[in-house]
């Protein structure tokens, strides 16, 4: 457990409701939630009220079970489990209904346990939230994970201009301007929208906090490397490893590529892909390249496999499409890497990857897709990996540094809580003083 940050100490006790649209049954509330609440809760003393949007399957009975077991473990980190049901279909209508249940519930916890703010991550979060800030005066954090508009542009499902695009755009002015404290996961999107209607001309508190890794369970472990490297028989090769799933913003035909790449240039070549998608489509996409099955390995690792897989690679892989609205994106699998002490192949484009790369020297990074780029990558790494003890060294410890969850994201969070919540602290103490001087 993380020391009390010195500057957080005055959030021992300051009610905050935390309002998530992904749920806490999914990976993504387990990673990317879970921890932050936990740490800010036992290293701040923040007392968190925790909403969020479950899937069918958590009402089921076995998912039932699953809750009261996670709702027990929240409870004994002070954290208070409230859950709503997901609705994902027919989209628009979906959403405002999940919206319009969610501010109705919120409404009802803010009176009953005296919030003093609310954490909403995301878009849909914030729009309930906005409604409470109206009703109540709540103070706001707008956690952007994504431009959501941009994204759903980008990804071809809809048209700028539209009415779903406009109404997006226009919520999320709404939300900028009502917001007292704004997280980003990248500085590259910070640049850019800290200048955009809302935000503009106004001095609202802000931190960038990349999505982190829990560096506990993300470590090389040299036993773990022999173990899997002798399972797989891949004691003398040269592994590259994709974490994650296929498609969408990830670049399976790229990757495919690289993979190929690297094996035309390296004898000792081997692609390990972890994934939970159809396996046989990697398959494909390695085969329709002149790769035989030797080359290659395709597993469904379980989360507390992943760490073991990654000691027994030699680098990771993440390529993603290059557009506006992933300046704002910030791949965990990054981090993952780097914990694991990895050096990373990543393509420029995305989020705060050409900085990192560049400023930290963690490993190459691709400028286009191209054969030439490919092999001018294989060859910094295989450059690095020369020593590879030092590099495993540094990359871990930029990881450390950057993208632990229970140095950067507690303390990145907490400055922010005490900025936004030391608002609220310092109008008390005025108000305390001059009914003393009356």
């Amino acid at each position: 457990m993380s020391a009390t940050p010195t500057r957080a100490r005055g959030l021992a006790g300051r009610r905050v409701l935390f309002i998530s649209y992904n749920g806490m049954l999914d990976p993504l509330g387990q990673s990317q939630v879970i921890p932050y609440l936990r740490e800010l809760s036992d290293g701040c003393g923040v007392r968190f009220t925790l909403l969020s949007f479950e899937r069918a399957a958590a009402f089921a009975p076995e998912g039932e079970a699953r809750c009261a077991e996670l709702s027990a473990r929240l409870s004994s980190h002070q954290i208070e489990w409230h859950r709503l049901r997901y609705h994902q279909r027919p989209s628009l209508p979906a959403t405002a209904y999940d919206i319009r249940a969610g501010a109705r519930h919120a409404k009802k916890l803010v009176r009953s346990q005296g919030i003093e703010m609310v954490h909403a991550r995301s878009h849909v979060p914030a729009a309930m939230a906005l409604a409470l800030k109206k009703r109540f005066g709540t103070k706001m954090i707008f956690d952007v994970r994504g431009l959501l508009a941009e994204e759903y542009a980008d990804a071809g499902h809809w048209r700028a201009g539209e009415f779903k695009y406009r109404l997006t755009k226009r919520m999320e002015r709404r939300f900028f301007a009502a917001s007292d404290g704004v997280v980003t996961l990248t500085d590259a999107i910070w640049g850019i929208i800290k200048d955009w209607d809302g935000l503009r001309d106004r001095a609202v508190a802000h931190e960038t906090i990349p999505c982190c890794a829990d560096l506990a369970r993300f470590r090389f472990d040299e036993a773990s490397r022999a173990r899997v490297r002798r399972e797989l028989k891949l004691e003398d090769s040269f592994v590259v490893a994709y974490s994650g799933s296929l498609g969408g913003w990830y670049l399976n035909e790229e990757m495919a590529d690289f993979f190929a790449a690297l094996a035309a240039g390296r004898g000792d070549a081997h692609a390990l892909w972890l994934t939970p998608s159809d396996h046989e489509q990697v398959r494909s996409l390695m085969r329709a390249r002149g790769m035989g099955d030797e080359k290659f390995t395709v597993r469904a690792a379980r989360s507390e496999e992943v760490a073991a897989y990654l000691s027994a690679s030699d680098a990771g892989l993440a390529f993603i499409k290059p557009c506006f609205s992933k300046l704002a994106s910030s791949p965990t699998k990054t981090a993952e890497y780097l914990a694991c002490g990895l050096p990373v192949v990543l393509n420029a484009g995305v989020g705060d990857s050409d900085t990192l790369v560049t400023r930290e020297h963690v490993g190459a990074l691709v400028e286009n897709f191209s054969a030439d780029e490919y092999l001018r990558a294989a060859r910094t790494i295989g450059a690095m990996l020369r020593d590879r003890d030092a590099t495993r060294a540094h990359t871990r410890a930029v990881a450390e540094r950057l993208f632990d969850v229970h140095r950067t994201g507690l303390e990145r969070y907490a400055r922010l809580y005490e900025k936004v919540l030391g608002q609220s602290i310092q109008h008390s103490a005025l108000s305390t003083q001059q009914d003393q001087n009356v």
